[in-house]
């Protein structure tokens, strides 16, 4: 059975589809799905349905219809409604043919001229409605009707004169009927009108705005947003676009007639909302638009080619589109619920056995009592000294979970000082040979604090990984760090699923999230050099120039590392059955190496990793704190060797002086210690313990 559920949980890829479920490209599912059905529907229908010169054909429509979808799309993400878009496309074909066919201007002259006057009933509508706050609705519905009436105006006077010219333009021809690479001149505009949008939306602080503003006008407005502004934009940007289709419209058939542009609207606004554009605003994209205008246009036409008569046809296209978005909006409204059932994926993991710790056993981890007279640092004054560690000149540094770096000043530590503020939750810390103060920041990345207390990012981001769903380049748990000789950044990045604060759910699932990455202050460059690690922390240099060590916690051993040298790329385990949970790694005066353990493994919590689904139903049906967890409440420090025998240990069985131990480290024959979750640091004298040694002075020697 054991054997059974191991090969299940491996190999059933319920973690890849809950990755799938968190992408934002995951809500166009459905609009995906219907336009691979209609397609293919066609397609078996009729195999010779889709041919060079239909699909030709199609594309020109396509791009005109596309472009009106984007401009709807558009106005409703920032919150609004452009009712006006087929009356702005029937007047922008009917004023590029006035320039071509009445007036003789040249090509340039008429498209500039036709999207002045797109954008200027654009900024009418965003005036009224961004600035003067008439309701969208209401505001667009008139512009339809004055626009409409102006477009009929004017083919009562013109219409012949219209259709009797023949303007003698290869540019007017080619944008009409020309094509680059085998692509007609419109679709490839189009694309690019696409592809620029999403560009904008997705990555550029106009397209931010526009989605901020759909959200929440008010919010927005808080945030110190030009909402109006933002809102007149949207509408001028939406006429000019429908004028670009209109001009392709105007060039590719050269006339014009009282039902041009009829019922688009309507059409583009079906689309934009079959794509998955919110009506409420705030959600949508042009990648959306343009499959809901695939979607439409290919039904459309579809059905036109195969005899479907056009009241049946717009049935059939009523139902159709009702079907499809019915179902998006459910798919929409259960998707967070399905992603909440399959994204923590356990994973099936047996440790080694656990080593005796038996006080009578004779065994380097035999229980005993000497972290109970550790005296106690700034007991109620911090907050989470998740490290700590000392400058040249004796004072000590450690973090709090306000986002600060606290120093104690010596040679007492009486008193403290906030040395700098940087944000988040600071974790892992390290001196350079600068004297610069390096920190693993949760959620933030790898910061840098100078001397003189200036503080920059080094990275918040690494090499994606090529085949990852989730995008892995943005740093969520950077944790500890160390420093190469040379000056590179060896830190650990616990895991690339879950943030800070959700570190439970990580060791819920027992499997490889985590990755040690390098940072080159040399050319800062950023590149992960293993992956797939159980929750990896710790990070110390070995002392000979070309390796570290480092641990993983959730599967309870420790590793060594060589990043140069002859073994340059191997990785090792040293220590693969610790009776605990290890976290940072630091050097001992001696030569040899301390390391914490966060907490203690239990035969319970050791048999659970064995049985993911039991893990997977807990997370589903019991709070978070009455999950299964390490034993944190018994500090633990060990003393190995590079060759991974295990020295020494130091016990708080009474778990009243340092009940939680992350971090320790040596300094002038005294072992400092911190914790995550603790309000103290911890200062135990160590016997025989060489009094003068530094860390500083062991990574970089004495500068003073």
């Amino acid at each position: 059975m054991e054997a059974i559920e191991r090969l299940y949980f491996r190999y059933f890829p319920e973690k890849l589809f809950g990755e799938i479920l968190t992408k934002r490209w995951s809500d166009n599912i459905v609009p995906v799905a219907a336009t691979v059905f209609v397609i293919c529907y066609f397609l078996w229908y009729d195999l010779g349905f889709f041919t060079i010169s239909s699909l030709t054909e199609t594309s020109r429509q396509l791009s005109e219809f596309a472009l009106v979808v984007v401009a709807m799309g558009i106005v409703l993400l920032a919150g609004g409604l452009d009712l006006s878009v087929g009356s702005v496309f029937a007047l922008a074909n009917i004023v590029a043919l006035i320039c071509m066919n009445l007036l003789g201007w040249p090509a340039w002259a008429s498209v500039a001229a036709t999207l002045g006057v797109g954008a200027f009933c654009g900024a009418v509508n965003g005036f009224l409605i961004g600035y003067l706050r008439i309701r969208a609705f209401l505001t667009t519905l008139v512009t339809l009707i004055i626009i409409r009436s102006i477009v009929d105006i004017i083919l009562l006077r013109y219409a012949v004169q219209i259709s009797a010219g023949f303007p003698d333009s290869e540019l007017w021809f080619f944008i009409g009927e020309g094509s680059v690479l085998g692509l007609p001149f419109s679709f490839v505009v189009a694309l690019v009108i696409i592809a620029t949008w999403h560009v904008i939306l997705t990555r550029a602080r106009v397209g931010w705005h526009i989605t901020a503003v759909g959200g929440s006008r008010r919010s927005a407005f808080n945030a110190g947003l030009h909402v109006k502004r933002t809102v007149f934009m949207t509408y001028v940007w939406s006429s000019t676009l429908a004028s670009v289709a209109g001009i392709f419209f105007a060039a590719r058939l050269g006339s014009a007639g009282s039902d041009t542009g009829v019922g688009l609207e309507i059409a583009a606004l079906t689309a934009a909302v079959l794509g998955g554009n919110s009506l409420g605003g705030g959600r949508g994209s042009v990648v959306k638009s343009a499959l809901g205008a695939i979607v439409v246009l290919v039904l459309t036409d579809g059905m036109v080619r195969i005899g479907v008569s056009g009241g049946i046809s717009s049935t059939v296209l009523g139902l159709v589109l009702l079907l499809v978005v019915a179902i998006d909006v459910r798919w929409l409204k259960n998707r967070h619920k399905i992603l909440n059932k399959v994204y923590v994926s356990p994973a099936y993991f047996r440790l080694p056995p656990a080593p005796d710790t038996d006080a009578k056993g004779g065994s380097p981890y035999a229980l005993n009592d000497r972290l109970k007279g550790v005296t106690l640092i700034g007991k109620g004054e911090i907050e989470g000294p998740e490290d700590v560690i000392f400058d040249r000149n004796d004072n000590l540094y450690c973090p709090n979970r306000h986002g600060d770096i606290v120093r104690f000043l010596a040679p007492d530590y009486a008193k403290w000082e906030i040395f700098a503020h940087i944000g988040g939750h600071p974790l892992g810390l390290a001196f350079d040979a600068d004297d610069n103060l390096d920190v693993c920041i949760g959620g933030m990345g790898l910061y840098q604090i100078s001397p003189d207390r200036q503080v920059r990012k080094l990275t918040d981001e690494t090499n994606r990984t090529l085949f990852s769903i989730i995008d892995d380049s943005r740093l969520k748990l950077a944790d500890d760090l160390d420093i190469a000789p040379d000056g590179r950044i060896f830190f650990s990045e616990a895991t690339i699923r879950y943030d800070m604060h959700d570190w439970a759910y990580d060791a819920l699932e027992s499997r490889g999230n985590g990755r040690l990455i390098c940072y080159d202050p040399r050319d800062g460059s950023t590149r992960t050099v293993l992956r797939d690690l159980q929750f990896p922390n710790g990070v110390c240099m070995a002392g000979d120039g070309q390796s570290l060590f480092f641990a993983e916690t959730w599967g309870c051993r420790i590793n060594r590392y060589w990043f140069d040298g002859p073994k340059k790329g191997a990785c090792e385990v040293v220590i693969p059955d610790l009776p605990g949970y290890p976290d940072n790694i630091n050097r001992a005066s001696d030569n040899n190496f301390w390391v914490a353990l966060v907490g203690m493994r239990s035969p319970t919590l050791d048999l659970a990793l064995r049985m993911p689904s039991l893990r997977k139903r807990m997370a589903k049906r019991v709070a978070r704190d009455e999950w299964l967890f390490p034993n944190i409440n018994t500090g633990c420090v060990l003393k190995f060797a590079a060759s991974g025998t295990v020295l020494e240990s130091l016990w708080d069985l009474g778990g009243t002086n340092h009940p939680m131990v992350t971090s320790m480290r040596e300094h002038k024959g005294h072992l400092y210690l911190g914790g995550l979750y603790n309000d103290r640091i911890g200062r135990l004298q160590l016997s025989g313990a060489d009094p003068d040694w530094t860390s500083q002075t062991s990574y970089w020697g004495d500068k003073r």
